[in-house]
């Protein structure tokens, strides 16, 4: 019991010591996905969808919920956010090339139609960013079409 014990205090002790590290946060002051809608021009719709669905994650932006103020919780989100904007950075929309904007755009689609994004772990805690069959309907439409103007070489006007 004594054994016990001990490891339960030596855990304690670690939990709290951790409350005092914290990842940094992924905040930006500009309205850094701004460049991403003008150049794709996605209806209001979408633009709604990307923002509840999409934007923590895959942007330099992240609105964070009350619960990310505690540890081990603080670095399992970080991650999940780093991981996100390295497979897709709206933020970072104007450095890609186009041929990498068109790739990117069949991905989002391809995520979204097999159910993939926004994650459940996401929409667990975001009832908002769960997307019915309407919604991803209408993001599957708009980047399939957004992607054949990059193929052709034309951006969305």
């Amino acid at each position: 019991m004594k054994l016990i014990r001990k490891i339960l205090i030596g855990l304690l002790v670690v939990f709290i010591a951790i409350q005092f590290y914290r990842p940094e946060k992924n905040l930006s002051k500009e309205n850094d996905t701004a460049m991403f809608l003008r150049e794709t021009n996605p209806p209001e719709e979408v633009r709604d969808i990307l923002q509840n669905s999409c934007f923590d994650c895959h942007s330099n932006n992240t609105v964070y919920p009350w619960y990310n103020n505690i540890a081990p919780v603080s670095f399992w989100l970080a991650d999940h956010i780093e991981e996100g904007k390295s497979e897709l950075n709206f933020s970072e929309w104007e450095t890609y090339s186009d041929k990498k904007k068109d790739h990117k755009l069949e991905e989002l689609y391809e995520e979204t139609e097999r159910r993939s994004m926004p994650l459940k772990e996401y929409t667990w805690t975001h009832k908002e960013a769960k997307l019915t069959e309407a919604q991803i309907e209408a993001v599957v439409k708009w980047a399939k079409d957004t992607r054949s103007l990059y193929q052709l070489g034309n951006r969305p006007k």
